[in-house]
């Protein structure tokens, strides 16, 4: 019969054992998460990181974000609405030759406009590109950028303005998704063309 002390050793060793099994599991779990984050987030995975300095805080603020956008109703644009924005922009875009800053100023808003209608809350620009990096993060980028040239965080030259209505069309040819009749996916209205 064992005695006492190798039963206590036993019962350590398998309590041992079953700790490290939990922590390889963790850490597994950990490893699995930050994967399907930086899949999910792409890009905006290690701008998340660099801005929080840390994985751990640049995750949970990401999957905070994809937890306050599951609650919100973000839908497609009805065809209409799409055509009309779609109109919108061409009409934008033909006005940037003659008024530069003007057509920028129209994206911005036209931007925010589609947002809306697809159910994305315009609080302050930061939480809504957050927002919108949750559904469209290869995109966001181009918003930020768009953004800091309309704010004046960036140069504002004839260039620079051409660049912004470029960055706001990539943004805004990805929310200008729709649904057909039967409630299919259709990636933008047929009759919308990007080309300046």
């Amino acid at each position: 019969m064992p005695s006492l002390d190798t039963n206590l050793l036993i019962a350590i060793g398998v309590v041992a054992i079953v700790i490290v099994l939990a922590l390889l599991g963790w850490s597994e779990w950990r490893k699995h998460r930050s994967k399907a984050l930086e899949r999910r987030f792409g890009p905006e995975y290690r701008r998340a990181v660099d801005a929080h300095g840390s994985r751990d805080k640049a995750e949970a603020e990401l999957a905070a974000r994809a937890r306050r956008v599951e609650r919100f109703r973000i839908v497609p644009l009805a065809a209409s609405d799409a055509a009309r924005f779609g109109e919108s922009w061409r009409a934008l875009q033909g006005r940037f030759v003659d008024d530069p800053r003007g057509a920028v100023a129209e994206a911005d808003r036209l931007i925010r406009e589609v947002m809306t209608t697809r159910g994305y809350p315009m609080s302050d620009f930061e939480r809504s590109a957050a927002d919108l990096s949750v559904s469209h993060p290869r995109v966001v980028s181009h918003y930020r950028a768009a953004h800091a040239i309309v704010a004046g965080d960036a140069p504002t030259d004839t260039e620079s303005l051409r660049k912004a209505v470029v960055h706001y069309r990539a943004l805004f040819t990805e929310l200008l998704e729709t649904r057909d009749e039967a409630g299919q996916r259709a990636d933008s209205n047929p009759r919308f063309r990007t080309q300046p």
